[in-house]
């Protein structure tokens, strides 16, 4: 593992400040922690002591019951589905297909799904399904593919699926189980919220946050069987991105191009969770104003800083990490920029 120091650097957020013409029209603020497997503070900026709910963030540690249960092998899941178990993805018909195709495998329909339904985000998607004259359905939800993997490890384990969003139903209670012994919390008195999909969201600081996706991106002390199930849907997210967002996000852009060095995922209200494999660290965000352009903008400058943004990455990810303000004429009229207080590292 590659050694980085221990130096912590000034508490103040990310500042993103956004240009139009020669004035900053508006700021975004960032609040961000970089940590190690044991929860050691290599980088940190603002408050990371207070809960932020990490939302979808943290779906890819969601996800290791499908595997870890054996209900992934069980059930033939695909490196493609493991993808799409981590997944906020855009309800193009390849996701909604794919979630139909899984969901009969295990002898369930898409009625199935507890998580709502709406339009693809993706909108040449939402445009194509309006025009043929059809209504989404709960496939086209953007987290239709996490709800397939509680699905399916319920079916495994004979639990009766039904109702399986709330906090007492066993998946939950799994999920719990291993958010806490990935941030050494005791969730039972932590602030929670209902999630956009139904499912509890838990009030957990950024610092220890940081320290769960560094876990999962250095699994070797959590033992073999969580340590291979780590790896395994790092693979996948990795040779399947665009399973984990879909067109024209960062998500799948970030994940393609890092080809493994890094693997992120976003949440509602502008969180931010990346395991960095190769360097055994994780990186929690969320930007103050829950504003998801801030907090790419600020993801890309930490990689860049932290070494880890290559050619490639950027050529990927640039028109989210350094994007260009256009009007409605393609003329440029702005920009985004970072003020990034130099670590030393």
């Amino acid at each position: 593992m590659t050694k980085i120091s221990e130096k912590i650097i000034k508490e103040d957020p990310l500042t993103i400040d956004v240009w139009r013409g020669n004035m900053v029209e508006s700021r975004h603020l960032v609040h961000a922690v970089v940590t190690d497997a044991d929860g050691g503070i290599l980088k940190k900026w603002g408050n990371i002591e207070d809960p932020v709910y990490l939302r979808s963030a943290i779906k890819p540690v969601q996800a290791l019951p499908l595997v870890e249960s054996g209900a992934a092998d069980a059930f033939n899941v695909s490196e493609r589905e493991l993808s799409l178990a981590c997944a906020s993805h855009t309800g193009e018909d390849f996701h909604a297909e794919a979630v139909t195709n899984w969901l009969k495998r295990i002898g369930l329909s898409v009625e199935a799904l507890e998580c709502g339904s709406h339009w693809p985000t993706y909108r040449a998607a939402e445009r194509a399904m309006a025009a043929a004259g059809k209504e989404p359905t709960a496939a086209n939800n953007n987290c239709s593919g996490k709800h397939s993997g509680f699905l399916t490890t319920a079916v495994h384990l004979g639990e009766d699926p039904k109702g399986y969003v709330n906090l007492d139903h066993p998946v939950q209670q799994r999920i719990q189980k291993i958010l806490e012994d990935f941030t050494d919390l005791d969730l039972s008195n932590a602030p929670m919220g209902i999630d956009g999909c139904s499912i509890p969201t838990f009030g957990v600081p950024l610092k220890n946050a940081a320290m769960a996706i560094a876990r999962f991106a250095d699994p070797e002390k959590l033992g073999s069987e969580r340590a291979s199930a780590c790896r395994r849907i790092q693979k996948a997210i990795a040779a399947y991105p665009e399973m984990i967002a879909g067109s024209d996000r960062l998500c799948t852009a970030l994940n393609g191009s890092a080809k493994g060095t890094v693997i992120a995922k976003v949440g509602a209200e502008g969180v931010y969770l990346a395991a960095l494999p190769t360097l055994g660290l994780g990186v929690a965000m969320k930007t103050a104003d829950g504003t998801v352009r801030g907090v790419e903008v600020a993801l890309g400058s930490i990689l860049e800083h932290i070494g880890l943004m290559t050619d490639d990455m950027q050529a990927a990810m640039g028109s989210f990490t350094s994007p260009v303000l256009e009007n409605w004429n393609g003329i440029k009229v702005g920009k985004l920029e970072t003020h990034l207080t130099d670590s030393g590292l």
